[in-house]
């Protein structure tokens, strides 16, 4: 079964929020958004699922509130993966030319990337993406595309992501009651579809993706991905942070956090109160503005020297012409970009996403860049794909039925370069 109209979907299941997004391909190739919404996430921490159920409840609540936007019935997704456990290798894959002449196919192709992921197949984990990075046909190597080139043995140099099985078999179970995973991808690989640009990712840059329980980097240099980490903090732990610190709920100190927080104490007039019951009718007392800024931005400068150690560790300290591009819902915090510029010393700005039509004033937000990005990122690796044979039979009339393609895509690679 699939969604109604070509309709695709795409669940974003955070540490804080759970988000759903639809969308089609018009009439000139563009992604429309038809509608994006959220729930508060329930049995998830640090990315990772702690309660089935509980995150199973969550799920259905947002399915329903999106299907309710839509007025469609939700059958098939697209699951975006986060968490701590998502790892990058490179590996290699080598096969001999099948055809007696020597001339390579588009059989041969998919057998040495098949060979470079059986190659770098872990224990008890599974690879979500491998990008094929470059290949080598006997001697002559830094081949981009070796179809229709002739030789003996085809080696092909690849880029696998993968994520512990544990993870991703939790994830499946909390979804699996209501929806079909059609195709999964990485979070922050997803949201580089929206959010960054060709001579961004040429030049070199690093997405900071500051979630709830989690804040991963993601370096694409050169035109393709570099790096990937994911560190088990987030802007939840300032939500913490607040909450003990001045005795209140968490609902109440997430909303202190968005409406009066600031990354820069200095910044904030020492006499400013807040008073809590303008917050919460139940709560009591008052709190000053500064010490909330002092809070935030103690946690602050953790989060970013954390990264900071991370592109030192690297090389990449300083070394980021683009600089980063800030996403997650960590990332609306006030005073949170110039921040980042003096703790990595590199350029800074936030990320919305780009390069889709529709419902655009729900999405502009740097915490929907994921959720839309799922939605991007399915779209291009169908294009990309478009012009090998094997995927010929699920496009008609120039228009992509991306419902079909997209697992048939995930079996073998998610960017063949051009």
């Amino acid at each position: 079964m699939s969604n109604k109209d070509n309709t695709i979907i795409s669940l974003d299941m955070g540490s804080t929020n759970v988000r759903a997004a639809a969308a089609q391909i018009n009439t000139e190739g563009e992604v429309q958004i038809l509608g994006v919404t959220g729930v508060k996430s329930r049995g998830i921490r640090r990315g990772s699922v702690i309660d089935i159920e509980e995150a199973s409840m969550a799920v259905s609540e947002v399915i329903n509130k999106l299907e309710g936007m839509i007025d469609c019935r939700v059958q098939d997704i697209i699951l975006g993966i986060g968490g701590t456990e998502i790892k990058l290798q490179k590996t290699k894959g080598v096969v001999a030319i099948g055809r007696a002449n020597g001339t390579v196919e588009e059989e041969d192709i998919q057998r040495v990337l098949e060979a470079a992921r059986n190659a770098a197949m872990p224990i008890n984990s599974e690879i979500v993406h491998s990008i094929a990075k470059n290949y080598k046909l006997d001697d002559q190597g830094e081949i981009r595309n070796p179809l229709g080139l002739k030789g003996i043995r085809l080696e092909a140099d690849v880029l696998t992501i993968e994520d512990s099985s544990t993870h991703i078999g939790n994830l499946a179970k909390s979804v699996g009651h209501y929806v079909n995973i059609d195709e999964m991808a990485v979070d922050s690989i997803a949201a580089a579809s929206v959010v960054l640009d060709k001579s961004q990712k040429e030049l070199g840059v690093a997405i900071i993706d500051i979630g709830g329980g989690t804040t991963s980097i993601t370096i694409y240099e050169e035109g393709e991905l570099t790096y990937i980490s994911v560190l088990p903090i987030g802007a939840g732990h300032i939500t913490n942070d607040i909450a003990i610190g001045l005795r209140t709920s968490i609902d109440v100190a997430e909303r202190i956090k968005l409406e009066y927080g600031s990354a820069f104490p200095d910044e904030v007039n020492k006499r400013d109160i807040i008073e809590l019951s303008d917050i919460d009718i139940k709560e009591e007392g008052a709190v000053l503005r500064h010490h909330v800024a002092e809070i935030i931005e103690a946690r602050l400068i953790e989060i970013f020297e954390m990264i900071h150690d991370h592109l030192k560790t690297i090389g990449k300290a300083g070394l980021l012409p683009a600089g980063v591009v800030l996403i997650g819902g960590g990332s609306e915090l006030p005073g949170i970009v110039s921040f980042a510029k003096n703790i990595l010393g590199l350029p800074a700005k936030t990320g919305y996403p780009t390069n889709v039509t529709g419902v655009l004033d729900k999405i502009d937000s740097p915490s929907f860049s994921t959720v839309v990005g799922l939605l991007v990122n399915s779209y291009n690796n169908a294009l990309r794909n478009k012009n090998h044979h094997k995927y010929t039979q699920f496009f008609s009339s120039d228009k992509i039925n991306i419902k079909k393609i997209g697992g048939k895509i995930k079996r073998w690679t998610d960017n063949f370069l051009p």
